[in-house]
């Protein structure tokens, strides 16, 4: 089973916010996540407040093999984050 950190798309018409989480490669992207595991507001002015990760699952979701997509993995290295690629 190949499991992707990816970002799935949430929030109205012209106002987008985004969840991250863990899911199957084969669900489509705004279906069902087997873990959220954060999320990012591109139009939140506070930077502090734009992204919330749960560093931990996300680690542990990287070691057992999971792949975030090039969006995700910037996000995660601007939190430290090591993205093993």
């Amino acid at each position: 089973e190949v499991v992707r950190i990816i970002m799935k798309r949430m929030g109205r018409k012209n106002r987008p916010f985004y969840r991250i989480g863990i899911f199957d490669v084969h669900e489509e992207r705004d279906g069902e996540a087997i873990e959220e595991v954060g999320h990012y507001d591109p139009l939140e002015k506070d930077e502090a407040k734009r992204e919330t990760l749960k560093k931990d699952r996300i680690e542990y979701w990287l070691s057992v093999g999971a792949q975030p997509s090039e969006k995700v993995a910037v996000i995660l290295k601007r939190h430290g984050i090591a993205v093993g690629r």
